[in-house]
């Protein structure tokens, strides 16, 4: 059986690469799509047909789904060709390939988040050497690897929006645990880590007394989400940060003796989470809108292909219906706070 599924793990690998390679291979020989919308604006850098990959850290992904409509609308409207392609499975070398193949292919730039923020550096460095733009969204490489980041919203802002929501929830004191994606994923580990300094200061009657892992695989986070709840039997409260993390554990509690008993905030989007609010399972999660942040990271990278911007502080572009944006420290874009979804409102969004 590992056997097969290694089998049928390359194949949908290899299909990947040669839809890319085939999207992009249109795009450049392709005469009559010269980059120019409909408004008569330039579609890529001079000449040359703008040409934007979107590479999430798995497909099949309803967050990266989301994210990645938001660009392919964005992309579509600005008179360029739009690919998304990735691996199945969120490992930290597995978008390496498909990175390869974009910068072979001379696409205009790269909309990556990063599975691991080092793996893939030596991948991006060489397609930055030979012209496509580097933007990551969602999770960060280091900033050696890039040209923009498009971040979500601030990792403070993050982090204690999700320890507040929870601390309320369970009356600010009780045992806690985080269910995280994978124990290599930038974004995760920064709010980890502000979720623990914001328990510190603030929280101090609240334990985070364990941090799993479920690699952003629905089968493994409820699973670990089983063990949490086997191995602390006092537990209130568990945070999950992650889209796949948090549906799975609901879709736990939502059977089990613990539900309305261990509280669950975390990150998630309103469509997979909409039943576990409305069943009571879950009171509060958050979330920015994920098709809104591919948008962002679609306006920016071809402001970048096209030389509109460069990616240092103080750089100025238009992101559509979406507004003005300014280049922040760290060559930093942020899209905006995080909202808190719940009963009173989640029947007010559709993504």
């Amino acid at each position: 059986m590992r056997t097969l599924t290694r089998l049928l793990d390359r194949r949908t690998a290899l299909l990947g690469v040669a839809t890319l390679s085939l999207a992009l291979t249109m795009t450049a020989c392709g005469k009559a799509d010269t980059g120019t919308s409909s408004d008569g604006e330039s579609g890529g850098s001079g000449d040359k047909p703008l040409s934007i990959v979107f590479l999430p850290k798995n497909l099949g992904n309803p967050y990266f789904d989301a994210s990645d409509a938001g660009g392919k609308k964005a992309v579509e409207a600005l008179g360029g060709t739009f690919s998304e392609v990735g691996p199945q499975t969120a490992s930290p070398d597995a978008q390496v390939q498909y990175i390869n193949t974009a910068a072979q292919q001379h696409a205009s730039a790269i909309v990556l988040s990063a599975n691991d923020p080092k793996a893939v550096g030596s991948a991006l460095t060489q397609a930055k050497s030979s012209g496509t733009k580097i933007v990551t969204f969602d999770s960060d490489t280091e900033a050696q690897y890039r040209d923009l980041f498009v971040n979500q919203a601030s990792p403070e802002g993050i982090a204690k929006a999700q320890v507040d929501g929870l601390a309320e929830q369970i009356g600010d004191s009780g045992e806690i645990a985080i269910l995280s994606a994978s124990a290599n994923a930038t974004n995760q580990n920064a709010w980890i880590d502000l979720m623990k300094k914001d328990l510190q200061a603030d929280h101090p009657d609240i334990k985070l007394v364990d941090t799993v892992y479920g690699n952003d695989d629905d089968q493994t986070s409820f699973d670990k989400t089983a063990a949490l709840l086997k191995n602390h039997p006092n537990l209130k409260g568990i945070i999950s940060p992650t889209t796949v993390g948090i549906a799975a554990a609901a879709r736990y509690l939502s059977t089990s003796k613990s539900k309305g008993k261990v509280a669950l905030t975390g990150l998630g989007t309103p469509n997979q989470m909409r039943k576990f609010v409305e069943d009571g399972t879950v009171t509060e999660f958050y979330l920015w809108n994920p098709t809104d942040l591919g948008t962002l990271a679609a306006y920016a990278a071809a402001a970048l292909a096209n030389g509109e911007i460069t990616g240092k502080e103080g750089d100025k572009f238009t992101a559509g219906d979406l507004g003005d944006y300014t280049v922040g420290a760290d060559n930093t874009v942020l899209l905006g706070d995080p909202t808190g979804f719940n009963k009173d409102n989640i029947g007010d969004f559709d993504f």
